[in-house]
């Protein structure tokens, strides 16, 4: 396998990082493993890469081999009766939602973004705004199979191999490559949600609406203005939404279609939404962020309800193509974070109005309900999440980088903890705290025992395991 010719620089999503790497996509777990015994001959290390989606360093090893997974992206078997889904790693939510929702089920945990692939999902265990009812997306998991770097094959499940699926899920990709998945689909009875939407007009008013609505509630996220102090800080916007039951629309099979579903690519059916980013950037300062953070403000104050497609509610990030670009050059960073209920306002509290006096506020917050899992490298709390996305220039990475070490003090000091498709700027000390000697000590005996040679290894990994 010849891979000189491969040689190219990667970047994560948020285009903040970069690094040079060999590109190789396989497209059969023979090849995957002939990736591992070059890269043992030529002493290279390997990551996997789906969709490129992460914020941060997970898909990227600087000088080594990255295994691009997109070209395994076959649905191997769909039973639309019991609802139950084989994919390879490199398929697509976008591939896995098209193909169960005509049947009237839906993937039971999502991304924001329907372009992440499964196998990234499940090394992030990702969740999504139904995290306090469903968990995360390695709770539906059944069963999946996987290459370790020495050729050995597993197949993993709750009861079998037990560590290893609950070590890989989470896992960041470090311990073996994903090669077939088996998901449990939910079952739907319509393509549309109901959506309740309201404002909230403090940090403790946002926060007592996520902890007060989440059990009335299929899903319930929030959209923080990270601007606004005083009185203000921490107001938004709720949206929560319920599944439609039997018998609520009078005509699922028309709502269930693809075709009802899919994002339109223009505004009004005019304006492509391709050209936005162009006239979304030259607000993207301090000063054009509150214009439109007010003006979405004063635009939430009338509560509503109304209905809702699953993908027109899942996938914002998706509404916008190529969004990021609106940050300019140096890209930008997405900070998250997840604290108690018990200390999540004080904690936050201190970050906002931290970020807003070294005027560095964040462009936009998210913020969901949680509840605990049981994977080895959870990010999960019984409590809140707040995610921060933040403009990167030449003028500014020092002071940030500085910045977001302060808030990792601060949520280490809440009981916090972190998410690694997301922050890019934790370190390994921070990451020993919140994880705990025992649970990294457990990771580091499994990876040798896995991978004895240390093949698999991203930026992200020597960062906070050193």
């Amino acid at each position: 396998m010849n891979i000189t010719k491969n040689f190219t620089q990667l970047e994560n999503f948020g285009h903040s990082l970069s690094a040079p790497a060999y590109l190789v996509q396989p497209n059969t777990t023979e090849e995957i493993y002939e990736v591992f015994q070059l890269a043992k001959k030529k002493g290279l290390t390997v990551t996997a890469r789906g969709a490129g989606r992460s914020y941060n360093d997970v898909a990227l090893t600087g000088g080594g081999i990255v295994l691009d997974m997109r070209g395994m992206n076959t649905i191997t078997d769909w039973d639309n009766f019991t609802g139950l889904i084989t994919a390879q790693p490199g398929t697509t939510l976008e591939q896995l939602w098209q193909k169960v929702e005509p049947d009237g089920w839906w993937p039971p945990v999502v991304s924001g973004t329907m372009k992440t692939t499964l196998g990234g999902c499940l090394s992030a265990n990702i969740h999504g705004k139904n995290n306090f009812k469903m968990g995360t997306i390695g709770e539906h998991v059944v069963e999946f199979t996987a290459i370790l770097p020495t050729g050995a094959e597993v197949i993993c499940s709750p009861k079998k191999n037990a560590d290893l699926f609950y070590s890989m899920i989470s896992g960041l990709g470090m311990l073996g490559i994903f090669t077939s998945i088996t998901l449990q689909m939910k079952r739907i009875h319509s393509g549309l949600l109901t959506v309740d939407a309201l404002p909230v007009h403090n940090l403790h008013e946002h926060l007592s609406a996520l902890l007060g609505g989440a059990p009335n509630n299929d899903y319930i996220v929030g959209w923080l203005d990270c601007i606004a102090g005083g009185k203000s800080l921490g107001r938004g916007q709720i949206h929560a939404a319920r599944y439609l039951h039997e018998g609520e629309d009078s005509n699922p099979q028309e709502t269930m279609k693809v075709s009802n579903q899919i994002l339109p690519p223009r505004i009004f059916g005019v304006f492509p939404k391709s050209l936005l980013h162009y006239f979304m950037a030259p607000f993207t300062n301090n000063l054009g962020t509150w214009g439109v953070n007010t003006a979405k403000y004063i635009a939430s104050l009338r509560k509503h309800t109304f209905r809702q497609s699953h993908a027109a509610f899942h996938f914002l990030l998706d509404y916008v193509p190529d969004w990021e670009l609106i940050y300019g050059r140096g890209g930008l960073i997405q900070y998250q974070s997840f604290v108690p209920k018990e200390t999540a306002e004080a904690a936050w509290t201190e970050v906002l109005k931290l970020a807003q006096k070294n005027k560095l506020p964040s462009y936009l917050g998210v913020t969901k309900r949680h509840r605990p899992d049981k994977f080895l490298l959870t990010h999960a709390v019984d409590g809140f999440s707040l995610a921060m996305d933040f403009k990167v220039t030449n003028n500014n990475r020092v002071k940030l980088h500085g910045m977001l070490q302060e808030f990792d003090r601060i949520v280490l000091q809440a009981g916090g903890k972190f998410y690694f498709a997301k922050n890019s700027e934790t370190t390994a000390a921070t990451a020993q705290s919140f994880y705990g000697n025992e649970t990294i000590a457990k990771f580091k005996k499994l990876k040798k025992r896995c991978d004895p040679n240390g093949l698999l290894e991203s930026d992200l990994y020597r960062r906070i395991f050193g």
